[in-house]
């Protein structure tokens, strides 16, 4: 835990102060809609003389939630947001000049933060002064967090966390397109009594300039209703992807939960789904989980959210989490064109709102699948290149199986010289491959052609990376090879036909990497194996020179590949050989053993 704590500590700013006011600035770089007030934190939009008037819409917060609050600012969304230090309330004062001096109050202004008690204090008293100067304002404090219950929030009542923006962006839209304070001033009303979000997190966060938290979560353990400033949820769980999003899903919808039941639902009820990052979690894992919990909510309760949005919207700095909002579209009241759905669609110039598609495009979301296009693939055409199936499956069983045992010293090597994955690589294949030999379906005739296009399918669908892509060429141009070596009768697959296709294959790749023996490569082993069979037809030496090529690469510098990159020279070289020529001369020393 030490090490996770350790990671989290690092960061590139240590001044919290400068680095607020420097995140604030750069908005102004990024939407040039908007201006900064630097000594009241406040980011407003600019005048539009063209404009019609307007509602006034104005939020913020502390700051270490962005993109909220200031990245909301712009058309369609927000008219100003004031920025408190990390993690703590702008004062009242500097709210109170955002009001009174970087919006255009004519229509009135919605003050609009999230339920917490500095912000509740500070915009609230922003507010009164507001009213006082004469200025129609209401104020609404979001609220849409179920972690925790309405026993332990007893009058504080719900936080609130990142189903809130969903708020802002229909009230913002509504104030864009005319609307009222009093219809602005419901709509937030309702929204909010129809909205319900939850937040889980593997991992408190560090604020720069501080010190490492004493509180950890332990490894496994993941914390269920975290909020958005480090405060604990309602428990900690040991659990996977699958039981958190359930754990998650049932919080927000059990309707006998008394505790927690905000929103009822109906089967005819439809939502909105907000997948929101807590600033820490890649692209890659939250579209996992935006997957899962789309799959949980259509399995497990009936529901297929009309909209779902993904992205990072409201923050805890770098948080390991992301929190899940149901929002149920009820009427409005506010007529046609001016509906939930119509104002989340509506379009917003705000760097914080990543919500692309268009309302056009959702529109067809139901349409029939798209048909695919099959065509025509070379295996579909018989060759008359025959080899015995018993002997291919052999001879290909005993090399896959040298692969496969060579995996942890294969990775060993890798993880010196490369990134580690060569060894995993090599082994998926040869295990998908042999699962294909192994199967008691046709796939595999005495047609070589045909076994070598089968085997490339499944190449191409197992490996990735640099040397997959490497294989998949060589395996292709191999089927293309011994294709031309048919004689228009049965033709037996002899040494001589394979030393022709091999050869093909070498020139083939050769267009496509620019990979020469003496590199340190796989080519290292590939090349002396296809040159010496072409010359003896003898897989016994042609294997045998693949190994002496693989134990050349230990004395060689690399040209070519991540071993480029990677320093300490000094410890391996001699010692370590490439990892993907190694772990090709284990796949064509097999071969000659079984010959």
């Amino acid at each position: 835990m030490q090490a996770r704590n350790l990671f989290h500590a690092k960061h590139f700013f240590s001044d919290p102060t400068h680095l607020v006011q420097t995140a604030l600035h750069s908005l102004t770089l990024t939407n040039p809609s908007v201006a900064f007030d630097p000594e009241n934190k406040i980011i407003f939009r600019r005048p539009n003389v063209n404009a019609k008037p307007k509602v006034a819409i104005i939020s913020g917060g502390g700051s270490g939630h962005e993109p909220a609050f200031a990245g909301f600012v712009g058309k369609g969304f927000l008219d100003a947001s004031a920025a408190g230090t990390i993690f703590a309330s702008p004062s009242a004062e500097q709210i109170r000049k955002a009001v009174m001096e970087c919006v255009n109050s004519d229509q009135g202004v919605l003050i609009i933060p999230m339920n917490y008690t500095g912000d509740v204090l500070n915009f609230g008293m922003a507010t009164e002064k507001s009213r006082a100067a004469g200025i129609k304002t209401e104020f609404f404090a979001i609220n849409d967090d179920v972690g925790v219950g309405k026993e332990k929030g007893g009058k504080v009542g719900r936080r609130g966390i990142g189903g809130g923006v969903l708020i802002l962006k229909a009230v913002g839209a509504l104030a864009e397109a005319g609307g009222s304070l009093e219809e602005v001033y419901h709509l937030a009303q309702l929204a909010n009594n129809n909205l319900v979000s939850v937040g889980s997190s593997l991992e408190h966060v560090h604020v720069p300039g501080r010190g490492v938290p004493e509180d950890t979560i332990s490894e496994g353990e993941v914390e269920v209703g975290m909020g958005i400033h480090n405060e604990p949820g309602s428990h900690r769980v040991k659990a996977n992807l699958v039981e958190l999003v359930a754990n998650m899903l049932l919080q927000l919808l059990d309707h006998n939960d008394p505790d927690r039941a905000w929103v009822t639902r109906k089967p005819e009820d439809d939502f909105v789904l907000l997948i929101n990052n807590l600033g820490g979690v890649s692209t890659l894992e939250l579209s996992g989980i935006t997957d899962e919990v789309y799959r949980q909510l259509d399995r497990d309760y009936d529901v297929q959210p009309i909209r779902v949005i993904q992205g990072t919207f409201l923050t805890s700095l770098n948080g390991l989490g992301f929190s899940i909002s149901l929002l149920k579209l009820v009427d409005t009241g506010l007529g046609p064109g001016r509906s939930f759905l119509d104002l989340l669609d509506a379009p917003a110039e705000a760097v914080g709102w990543s919500a692309p598609i268009s309302r056009e495009t959702w529109k067809h979301r139901t349409d029939a699948p798209v048909e695919i296009k099959r065509t025509a693939l070379p295996e579909d055409n018989p060759s008359n290149v025959k080899l015995d199936v018993s002997i291919l499956k052999k001879v290909l069983s005993s090399a896959l199986k040298r692969v496969i045992a060579a995996e942890p010293e294969t990775t060993r090597f890798d993880t010196i010289v490369g990134d580690g994955d060569c060894g995993v690589g090599l082994k998926r294949g040869a295990e998908a491959v042999t699962a294909l030999l192994e199967s008691s379906s046709p796939d595999l005739t005495d047609d070589v052609v045909h076994a070598v296009n089968r085997i490339v399918s499944v190449v191409e669908n197992t490996m990735d990376g640099t040397s997959g892509a490497i294989y998949a060429i060589f395996l292709n141009a191999l089927a293309h090879g011994l294709r031309e070596q048919d004689q228009g009768t049965a033709t037996p697959a002899t040494v001589d036909v394979w030393a022709a296709a091999l050869n093909y294959s070498l020139s083939a790749l050769s267009k496509y990497t620019p990979a020469q023996p003496g590199d340190r490569t796989l080519l290292d082993a590939l090349v002396p194996f296809c040159k010496t069979l072409q010359e003896t037809k003898d897989v016994h030496a042609a294997a045998k020179a693949a190994q002496e090529g693989t134990d050349s690469t230990k004395h060689m510098k690399a040209s070519l590949g991540r071993s480029v990159y990677v320093g300490g020279e000094d410890e391996w070289v001699g010692k370590i050989p490439d990892p993907g020529a190694y772990g090709l001369s284990e796949f064509l020393n097999g071969l000659a053993e079984a010959l």
